[in-house]
């Protein structure tokens, strides 16, 4: 059964095709680096992450590809919509998370886009290694299963 969404956390990007195409192993909260005008329409939420990914790079973690569309309101205060953005990780995360990225061929996936409780945007990464096609049609048969199962079990009462 799908885990229920948790109701102090406002989502705000969601990357749907992430636990299709990756084998998630864990997943870390990380703060971004935004303008006023980003966080500003962010909480319209619009914005989209699925074709975005993270990368270390002297010792800092970088999200690239994501887009977060401008602002009308800003004007000429407003920011570029696919602007490469800092994420705010504690440096023993970073030695770690680089590690795993180089020396285990993982990737950094972002999971979802939210506002935490205190109003705070917050992303959630995920350590992944890519799957096979042979793994997608796995996870695929194990889901349908389980959605078969529950509805015997549903009919028999």
């Amino acid at each position: 059964m799908a885990k229920k969404a948790d109701p102090e956390k406002k989502v705000v990007a969601d990357n749907r095709k992430a636990r299709y195409a990756y084998a998630i192993d864990e997943t870390i909260e990380a703060g971004m680096m935004l303008m006023g005008s980003e966080v500003k329409s962010l909480r319209t939420g619009k914005a989209t992450i699925a074709e975005s990914y993270a990368f270390a790079k002297d010792g800092e973690i970088w999200l690239v590809n994501s887009y977060i569309p401008e602002y009308l309101m800003a004007n000429r205060f407003n920011h570029e919509p696919k602007r490469m953005r800092k994420l705010l990780v504690r440096k023993t995360e970073v030695r770690r998370l680089s590690a795993a990225v180089q020396r285990e061929g993982m990737t950094l996936i972002p999971l979802r886009v939210y506002f935490n409780p205190k109003g705070i945007a917050k992303i959630e990464l995920g350590v992944a290694k890519g799957k096979k096609l042979h793994d997608k049609r796995e996870t695929e048969k194990k889901r349908d299963w389980a959605r078969d199962k529950a509805r015997l079990m549903r009919a028999k009462g």
